[in-house]
């Protein structure tokens, strides 16, 4: 299953590969992806079938025996691509794959390739549904990754976005024979539920967010589900949230039979800055005061490591509440103190002048920067205001999705770490003004587009081009508004499409801004083909797009229509930032690392630089690791004493697990994302890798990271095995 187990460990028994032999694996096969996608899919093997994203977002079944192609479920557009759930009955009789495909759940059986009809209304389930709020007014909800099998239930959260008036992240479990809605536990709480008093009296009307977007965990002998909760929204002005926001920023143990709250612990109180739990919460068992505990420890973005007593959610190391700066920003309360854990941190909490990056930048370049941060605010918790602040880790450091493994029994926790910043600041926008001015009135309109060309300069242009052509990387987008209509723009951004991945950052707002843009430029161009012209991949396809759906009309509502409910007293004004991750390499190195986490006595084994950049050590500097974006990376654990990883520089490394020493380097065809998988199969032991992204170096003149040496296309899934006798 997606992360090797319920518990998330990414720990193996399998022992075939050791330290002294692991510098002899080689390349056992290579399965091609047949496309220009990239893909962060974690592979699933049960009964010497291996099941992967390929081919157009195609499900393919791979004979382990031979490598043919059993079967293709040809274009599955709108698939999550982290990974797919694999669950079989007790006699093996049933055998599925259940995932998300843009906000459905639906199910595939593992022997044939074929949607499960039977499952929920004709194959679908609508995911919009028993989430407290009318359906129409919900544009994006589906997990992006798979949830968690517990017994007969899949576990979901849900990508809900982060805008004002987003989906709230309410948890809910399904039937995986029937797809029947079993529990809902409300992140956001009722009238009347526990937390209810944390928010403003009618925030449940229209809150979002607060949401598990990672990676859940279960102790299954106990039947406890743990979820990592996000931050409520939006996510950097929370005036018409005030209070501590329960559960947003949580983790919860809940019955994982009944969804029923057992315990919760809040990270950050009234987020400001992002700061999701988004990383597996890892069950490990400890030495603590003498006695054997079973734990479980989560990592968070801004560098912190909290561990509990896994049943009754006490701290095993001490948590403290410390004063914070309070929020200049009009109608906002910043909490005026956050929990810090006495263990260490593991990320850098705050950025100097001195702290500017010598690499890659000329020392005229350097001195600008400098100057830049000088003037800005910073620090842990210093809140977003109208003026620049920088906070370290930023929106997607320190330990992310995908970035924390364990040896479970040994209580130490392997953490992916990055301490990328962010620049925030924020802006006015008056919607009471907006309106008043009338709702897509020219000025408005204008104003649109204006945001609509800076948002596509910075994060779209490099890939599809400053003319909208269309390069190497990116197709043409000179039919968005003939061809390519709002919805699918929408679709696009929030799910990700081929190569490009889903940008979950974009709120509705600047989503409608980037098709208004590319509207306005693209009047006179003529349509796309139709997704129905899709041509099927080579191959034995046995069926294509999953289950039937009805035709969905053209969403013509605009972000906003989905308003504060009547007689609510909300700011007059709403305030927004981008995300400000557009300079990773500004910080100095190292950008990335791996480190080992001894939670027995809470301190820091080792740590080591994750990854090698090419242009870095072209100009003298090693040990810098590579700036992981999203941190789209993850780990393997070997009972033996390895920790196998993948690295944004087209390479997997392993580790020994009890220094840090670097055992080996594994070439890749391309860069990697998501999870490896690890596996047994005829008395071989094999680790294999998803690489199909474009490896990048360097800067560019955004300061993004970018510099591929590779053509599209060639990527595929890599399995590393010792030779065989």
């Amino acid at each position: 299953m997606y992360g090797g187990s319920q518990d998330q460990s990414k720990f193996t028994t399998l022992d075939q590969i050791t330290p002294d032999n692991v510098n002899q694996l080689e390349v056992a096969w290579i399965y091609s992806t047949s496309d220009e996608q990239s893909y962060e899919f974690n592979p699933v093997v049960a009964h010497g079938i291996m099941y992967v994203l390929a081919k157009g977002n195609s499900l393919v079944a791979l004979d382990l025996d031979t490598g043919e192609e059993l079967w293709i479920h040809a274009n599955l557009n709108g698939i999550h691509r982290r990974g797919i759930n694999y669950w079989e009955s007790d006699d093996g009789s049933d055998r599925r794959l259940v995932f998300t495909l843009n906000d459905t759940l639906q199910a595939i059986d593992a022997r044939t390739g074929k949607s499960i009809l039977t499952f929920g209304d004709q194959g679908i389930v609508d995911l919009r549904q028993n989430l407290l709020r009318d359906p129409e007014t919900i544009t994006r909800v589906a997990s992006r990754t798979p949830g968690r099998l517990f017994e007969d239930l899949i576990i979901l959260g849900s990508a809900t976005g982060e805008g004002y008036l987003s989906t709230p992240g309410h948890v809910r479990a399904y039937n995986v024979v029937t797809g029947e809605f079993v529990w809902r536990f409300n992140t956001i709480p009722q009238p009347g539920e526990y937390g209810y008093d944390t928010w403003p009296p009618e925030a449940y009307r229209y809150v979002g967010g607060a949401n598990v977007w990672g990676e859940l965990s279960v102790d299954a002998e106990r039947g406890i589900v743990f979820l990592p909760l996000g931050s409520p929204t939006y996510d950097y002005y929370g005036a018409d949230r005030l209070g501590a926001n329960l559960f947003g920023n949580c983790l919860v143990a809940l019955d994982a039979r009944t969804g029923e709250r057992l315990w919760h612990f809040q990270t950050v109180h009234h987020d400001l800055w992002d700061y999701d739990l988004t990383s597996a919460p890892q069950l490990i068992t400890v030495d603590h005061a003498g006695e054997r505990v079973d734990a479980v420890a989560v990592a968070s973005k801004q560098g912190f490591m909290f561990v509990f007593n896994r049943v009754t959610g006490e701290p095993l190391f001490p948590i403290e509440e410390k004063p914070f700066p309070a929020s200049t920003m009009p109608g906002e309360e910043a909490w005026p103190t956050q929990p810090i854990p006495t263990l260490p941190a593991y990320s850098r909490q705050t950025m100097t002048p001195d702290d500017v990056t010598p690499v890659l930048i000329t020392p005229e370049e350097r001195a600008v920067w400098q100057e830049r941060v000088a003037r800005a605010g910073t620090g842990l918790y210093f809140p977003p205001s109208t003026e620049e602040i920088i906070a370290v880790p930023g929106a997607v450091g320190g330990v992310n999705w995908g970035n924390s493994a364990s040896h479970p029994a040994k209580g130490i926790v392997y953490l992916l770490n990055g301490d990328i910043p962010s620049f925030y600041q924020l802006s006015e926008r008056s919607e009471r003004e907006e309106r008043a001015a009338g709702a897509g009135s020219e000025a408005e309109q204008a104003a649109s587009i204006a945001r609509g060309t800076e948002l596509y300069t910075q994060y779209c242009a490099l890939c599809h081009g400053a003319n909208r052509a269309g390069g190497p990387i990116g197709p043409s987008l000179l039919a968005v508004g003939s061809g390519i209509n709002r919805t699918q723009v929408a679709r696009t951004i929030n799910y990700g499409f081929g190569r490009m991945p889903p940008l979950p950052h974009f709120t509705d707002e600047q989503t409608d801004d980037v098709y208004n843009y590319l509207d306005d430029i693209n009047e006179s161009v003529g349509p796309l083909a139709a997704d129905d012209d899709v041509a099927l991949p080579a191959g034995p396809v046995v069926a294509a797009g999953g289950a039937p759906q009805p035709a969905a009309a053209d969403d013509t509502r605009r972000p906003g229509d989905n308003d504060y409910p009547e007689g609510i007293d909300v700011p007059a004004s709403r305030y927004y930032t981008g995300y400000g991750l557009g300079f990773p390499y500004i910080i100095a190195p190292p950008w990335s690392e791996i480190l080992a986490y001894d939670l027995n006595e809470g301190v820091i084994k080792w740590r080591q630089p994750l990854g090698r950049d090419r242009d870095a050590e072209a100009a003298g500097f090693t040990g810098t690791g590579v700036p992981q974006g999203a941190q789209r990376m993850s780990m393997i654990v070997t009972a033996n004493g390895i920790v196998f990883a993948t690295a944004k520089d087209g390479h997997v490394y392993a580790f020994a697990a009890e220094d840090g020493a670097t055992l080996w380097r594994g070439e890749l065809p391309s860069g990697s994302r998501g999870l490896p998988a690890m596996y047994e199969h005829n008395g071989r032991q094999y680790l294999v890798v998803c690489a199909t992204t474009p490896v990048t170096f360097g800067l560019n003149v955004n300061g993004n990271g970018f510099g591929s040496d590779q053509p599209p296309g060639h990527g595929g899934y890599v399995a590393f095995a010792l030779p065989e006798d």
